[in-house]
């Protein structure tokens, strides 16, 4: 099974930036991860013991904005996102892929609907069943049957981290 939706990393000029100064303005600070595990938002897979990252700040919609000209005020939110501390091969190919990244069966995500403002217009708490991709198919199908949704953000409700976004099939 492949997903119907097309899960977004981090685009790489942004990682470039954020290499540098994050978007809370720090300077970026790699370190080497000792157990693996940690979500990458570059690469959309789980880190492997011993590589170099980086845990920055980041604004999702802050950026999206920057580029579509919205303007999402108040919405406008920063969080810590794990990258690779380098450049890395990016996501698997859409067609290789066949699951969304970070599920766990039984954990929280809630995935925020935005306009094309920036603003939000809607959300969603998914508990990820035993089988993901459907799970979130059907999310995903549920947003964009609301012709005001541009944009889908997940994030994991326990930490509120941003784990990736999904943009309006075109």
């Amino acid at each position: 099974m492949t997903t119907a939706y097309t899960p977004n990393p981090i685009a790489p000029d942004t990682l470039g930036e954020l290499r540098h100064t994050d978007d809370a303005g720090r300077p970026c600070t790699p370190f080497t991860d000792g157990e693996g595990g940690s979500p990458l938002r570059c690469c959309l897979r789980p880190a492997r013991q011993g590589e170099r990252l980086a845990l920055v700040a980041y604004a999702p919609l802050r950026r999206w904005a920057a580029a579509t000209g919205a303007t999402p005020g108040a919405y406008d939110e920063q969080g810590p996102v794990f990258i690779h501390a380098d450049p890395c091969e990016g996501p698997a190919p859409a067609e290789t892929r066949e699951d969304y990244p970070f599920v766990r069966a039984g954990a929280l995500r809630t995935l925020r609907r935005y306009d094309a403002r920036g603003h939000i217009v809607g959300g969603r708490l998914l508990e990820i069943p035993e089988h993901p991709a459907p799970g979130f198919d059907a999310a995903f199908a549920e947003a964009f049957a609301d012709p005001e949704v541009a944009l889908v953000h997940v994030r994991a409700v326990e930490y509120g981290c941003f784990h990736f976004e999904v943009r309006r099939p075109v």
